[in-house]
């Protein structure tokens, strides 16, 4: 059976090219629903990536007790040093806790990519905040100065942002800021700008900070400097693992466009199904007189059935590898922008990741499967007569 399936197959395969405008019809389907399949899940894991690369777990998060980020989140100076005060941080360069009050702010910019104006984070933050964040390096001028209206900006905003450069002008609150900086950190951050915490407060007119971010001693130690802050009656105020809380902006993202994905596959992959199933119908009633003369020298209906299946998917699978190198070539690391949870504009690469391009040949085996499996089981049961009378 197994000599009698290879042999129909390699015959049906050679004849491919008498039939190449129906293979066709096959392959560009399935290539269409792969490549749109490929290129939405790639946004979602970009996006989802730089977020879940932001944070570490032994840094916590400090916001006010019921706010989903930090540009809803409020916290006064009482609190702030309250917080500052607890024990469990890790001490910084100058002996006092690591610990950043920080104020994020939003700016305005247009998009070089798209036009149009969108949000840009502008976060203020205490020295300790970049002795916090050793992943974030200067590439390019320095550091800005306290009380200086000054700003870093991230290599993404930097790329992204219209008027963002090294040297230019940003005009905020009446006031021109200086770009003097340009940093590299792997994250999120790179779509912000930062500048000094105390010069942000005074230009924004702002008494207290959206959060506090502190350096603990190790992860373990998270929930017990949780549960002293909880229980301090001056604060009210909800702790988490940094990395925890860049993770969780993901996830309502992510489940848009996996069900965008699946949403538009399904129809996608419905239109390419019922053009499988013409193509390998075709197929069979083009070789009716071929197998029955098969079947008339002794092959059986199954391996008949079989090598129409395995044609159907092998078309289907060359779909599935056109469709995962279009969305490979075009979509990989290339980059966008988008809406975070903070209203502000997250900047990030697509990710054609070795695990979607295989869901998305599997997805095309299936379909190739689901197409060929009907006209399989009609030419297995080509009445053998009645077939060479019409052929």
């Amino acid at each position: 059976m197994l000599n009698q399936i290879v042999s129909i197959t390699a015959m049906n395969l050679r004849s491919l090219g008498s039939r190449l405008g129906l293979s066709l019809v096959i392959i560009i389907g399935i290539a269409g629903v792969v490549g749109v399949f490929t290129a939405l899940l790639a946004m979602s894991k970009g996006f989802e990536a730089t977020l879940k690369a932001t944070g570490r777990e032994d840094r916590a998060l400090v916001l006010r007790d019921g706010s989903s980020a930090e540009l809803n989140s409020g916290l006064d100076a009482a609190s702030v040093q309250a917080i500052k005060d607890t024990p469990g941080a890790r001490p910084g360069k100058n002996g006092a806790a690591l610990a950043s009050a920080e104020l994020i702010v939003i700016t305005e910019f247009a998009s070089i990519a798209r036009g149009g104006s969108f949000n840009v984070t502008l976060r203020g933050v205490e020295p300790a905040g970049l002795e916090l964040r050793p992943e974030l390096k200067i590439v390019d001028g320095r550091l800005f100065k306290s009380g200086l209206q000054e700003v870093i900006v991230g290599k993404s905003a930097l790329t992204s942002f219209e008027g963002v450069s090294m040297g230019s002008k940003l005009r905020f609150r009446g006031a021109d800021w200086a770009v003097v900086g340009v940093f590299e950190s792997g994250d999120v951050h790179e779509s912000e700008l930062i500048t000094d915490y105390a010069t942000a407060q005074t230009a924004f007119g702002r008494l207290g900070a959206s959060s506090v971010l502190v350096q603990l001693n190790a992860a373990k130690d998270l929930e017990i400097f949780k549960a002293t802050l909880k229980a301090d009656p001056r604060l009210n105020v909800d702790v988490q693992a940094e990395k925890a809380y860049f993770s969780g902006q993901t996830e309502q993202f992510s489940r848009i466009i996996s069900g965008l994905a699946v949403v538009v596959s399904i129809i996608m992959g419905l239109g390419a199904l019922f053009a499988a199933l013409n193509t390998m119908f075709a197929a069979v009633a083009a070789r009716t007189r071929q197998i029955a003369t098969l079947r008339a020298i002794g092959f059986g209906g199954i391996p008949v059935a079989a090598s129409v299946l395995i044609e159907a998917m092998a078309l289907a699978l060359l779909g599935g590898i056109l469709g995962a190198t279009i969305a490979y070539v075009l979509f990989n690391n290339f980059s966008v922008s988008t809406l975070g949870q903070g209203f502000t504009q997250v900047v990030f690469n697509f990710r054609v990741t070795p695990d979607l391009v295989i869901l998305g040949l599997v997805i095309s085996l299936m379909i190739g499967f689901l197409g060929g499996l009907l006209p399989a089981i009609r030419a297995a049961r080509l009445p053998v007569t009645t077939a060479l009378r019409a052929g």
